[in-house]
């Protein structure tokens, strides 16, 4: 029965994968090259925000079930499974950038010295498997080693938010491979699962790779679509939030991913589809409705920021709150964040701008280097003498707002309430003027 398991990279898929493969009761080492981080992950200082993940982590280190090194050495060959957990950047033309996970295959390829399952769980193209099995091949044959070894593909479909939830209770669990030596070693990994009666997919690689790809894709063409219908909506005198409910009634159609809102953002949909559109390309096989998500994702915030400057007659010299700045709730993570195209435009059109998150203000600061941008410690802070108000992100704390205070902070009257949380009945009674999206 296999017991130990090593994961590299400490990122969100790494951190989460090895900590929840640390609480079904395996022995866990995560390695990452950045050794500030490892040090401060032993110390219980967490790398990204993530809900129930610090608790996990701590549990399941003081048990000695999970530990962390940023030696590639020492850790190889302690384990008969090695998750790659590396991330996968975009190129300049929307393909993944795989450098990461070939220089972890060519160290697994010099250090191994037995039988190891070596498990793609990071987000890669269609044929990396094949990629990572050759690196590794090269580097045994420049050793003259003749060591057997399979390579798993093993997608996540982890929500950052609720990353800890869905690798603890997942929808599905899908495995490709053509061995049944690995086969046989992923189901020891994943017994408790098994035992649970979760859903899974043993395939082959390439058709696994595409599962994540074809997911994400999907979902995000359903954010796009609603998110066009909320302007035909406005356009028309409709409401979107009905027409999402009418549609999603239909189980053909599903509810899910169909609330507007600025756009997708984060880590996975905007890099996948950019990545799968890249692929089909040089396949020869293009996906025009994604090609088509990624140009109206784009298209979105624009017309948010614009819609925001056409409402205030400009907003040249005009200051601006911005509440919620990662690009979704329960997460820090600012990657493809609305708010950064948003912000960015206003500035350019002389606006000030005043901006709060409770959590993803240090990685804001990051990502707007280079902008001029007020950062409030609170809610008030930042709408005080405010021209608008702007919510960005669900956050729980913005759907409690007291808008008699609110409109006492405020020096203009507008509330752009680009989440829908609220309605004009919430708000216009405290001589505000009310905006959002889809509905009149």
């Amino acid at each position: 029965m296999i017991n130990k398991i090593s994961v590299i990279g400490t990122g969100y898929v790494g951190l989460v994968s090895g900590a929840c493969l640390a609480e079904f009761g395996l022995s866990v080492t995560c390695m990452d090259n950045d050794k500030k981080k490892i040090d401060n992950l032993k110390k219980g200082i967490i790398p990204i925000f993530e809900k129930d993940l610090k608790e996990l982590v701590d549990k399941n280190y003081s048990s000695k079930r999970l530990n962390f090194t940023s030696s590639f050495k020492d850790m190889i060959n302690e384990s008969e499974c090695i998750f790659i957990c590396v991330g996968t950047p975009p190129l300049e033309d929307g393909s993944a950038d795989l450098s990461y996970v070939l220089q972890v295959a060519k160290e697994i390829g010099e250090n191994m010295d037995s039988y190891k399952v070596i498990v793609n769980k990071s987000t890669v193209p269609i044929g990396t498997s094949d990629l990572v099995k050759n690196t590794i091949q090269a580097e045994l044959d420049k050793r003259n080693l003749d060591i057997a070894f399979d390579v798993v593909s093993n997608p996540e479909f982890l929500r950052e938010g609720q990353a800890v939830k869905d690798f603890m209770h997942p929808d599905r669990i899908i495995i490709g491979t053509s061995s049944s030596r690995a086969e046989e070693k992923m189901r020891e990994v994943y017994h408790a699962m098994i035992v649970a009666n979760y859903n899974f997919l043993f395939t082959d690689t390439r058709t696994a790779e595409l599962i994540k790809y074809a997911s994400n894709a999907f979902l995000a063409v359903k954010i796009a679509y609603i998110n066009e219908m909320s302007e035909l909506c406005e356009k028309i005198g409709a409401n979107v939030e009905d027409v999402s409910k009418g549609m999603g009634y239909d189980p053909r159609i599903g509810k899910e991913f169909l609330k507007v809102g600025p756009g997708f953002g984060g880590s996975c949909f905007p890099k996948d589809t950019k990545a799968l559109c890249s692929i089909a390309k040089k396949n020869d096989s293009p996906c025009k409705i994604v090609e088509s998500a990624v140009l109206s994702n784009i298209r979105q915030k624009e017309r948010l920021a614009q819609r925001l400057i056409n409402e205030l007659g400009g907003v040249k010299d005009k200051k601006i709150a911005i509440l919620g700045l990662a690009f979704k709730s329960g997460t820090d993570d600012m990657r493809e964040s609305a708010s950064i195209p948003i912000i960015k435009r206003l500035l350019s059109e002389g606006a000030v701008v005043s901006a709060y998150d409770p959590v993803a203000i240090s990685n804001a600061k990051l990502y707007l280097k280079d902008e001029v941008v007020e950062y409030a410690g609170s809610i008030d802070g930042a709408v005080l003498n405010a021209d608008a108000m702007v919510i960005l992100t669900e956050w729980n704390e913005f759907k409690y707002l007291d808008f008699e205070k609110i409109s006492k902070l405020l020096k203009g009257d507008l509330v752009a309430d680009f989440r829908n949380i609220y309605s004009k009945e919430n708000v216009e009674p405290f001589g505000l003027r009310y905006i959002s999206i889809g509905r009149i």
